[in-house]
């Protein structure tokens, strides 16, 4: 599918498509606009977080990428195909897949059989009556491959309402892994973590994310957090972006210090 005018006139650097563009996405709910025109593009294997206060829009944003809730105006082009108000579930199976701000797992199934169950849902083969066998043995290899690279093997098989927090984050990002996306959509993924925590699941993304080169796109609320995983950072506030760029020049734009970062110099 050819993109129209206004998506093909972002472009990454170097004239590349990117893999994901928004142009003039809005959301509005009555009198309120939750997102304000934005336009951003991310290009494959870049890592890009979205930071703004509380309010500012950005789980909002989320959700109209994935088809949680359908844009007012605007659009959404993914891998060169406009995925504009098409339902989730659709748009995951398309390669785009998302982690949430409060945990979702199955509390009673184990670690791997989470992961395997996600993993199910994307091959194509899983309504197929000769594809039983095949897709679940693929499915556990997948989980395990997973389950390695994130550091949870040694809890492969606890149930996952035992692990501890941290854990469930990242398992959270595991069965998102496990679909085989092209663009991962982690939304606050330290979130009620401690400092300790925080710290140990950033060092295992980071290292994870560097050795897959996966798309991301990131909301997160802890600085040091983004500074440490983003490659290229979007500000919002009130829906809108107030500014758009590697993590030193956010860091070192005035008004973004005083807005987010409390003066950090």
């Amino acid at each position: 599918m050819t993109l129209p005018a206004m998506a093909a006139s972002i472009v990454t650097p170097g004239g590349a498509r990117p893999l994901l563009a928004l142009n003039g996405l809005t959301k509005r709910y009555g009198g309120l606009i939750a997102v304000n025109n934005v336009t951003m593009s991310v290009a494959d294997g870049e890592v890009r977080a979205v930071i703004g206060p509380n309010g500012a829009g950005k789980t909002t944003l989320f959700h109209t990428i994935t088809g949680v809730v359908k844009p007012t105006s605007g659009t959404v082009h993914f891998d060169g195909e406009s995925i504009t108000g098409l339902p989730a579930h659709t748009i995951c199976q398309k390669g785009l897949s998302r982690t949430f701000q409060i945990t979702s797992l199955f509390p009673q199934m184990s670690s791997r059989e989470n992961i395997m169950l996600a993993a199910q849902a994307r091959n194509p083969s899983r309504w197929l009556p000769w594809g039983g066998t095949g897709v679940f043995s693929r499915a556990r290899e997948d989980a395990d491959a997973v389950l390695e690279q994130l550091g949870l093997a040694p809890v492969a098989e606890r149930p996952a309402g035992l692990l501890s927090h941290g854990d469930q984050r990242l398992l959270e990002v595991a069965m998102a892994m496990a679909q085989s996306p092209k663009v991962l959509l982690l939304d606050e993924p330290t979130q009620g973590l401690s400092v300790e925590e925080t710290g140990q699941a950033v060092e295992t993304l980071a290292r994870f994310l560097a050795a897959s080169r996966v798309t991301v796109l990131l909301v997160e609320h802890d600085m040091e957090v983004v500074f440490r995983l983003a490659d290229k950072i979007t500000v919002l506030h009130r829906g809108a972006v107030i500014a758009d760029g590697t993590p030193d020049a956010v860091k070192a734009n005035p008004s973004v210090q005083e807005a987010y970062l409390g003066g950090m110099e």
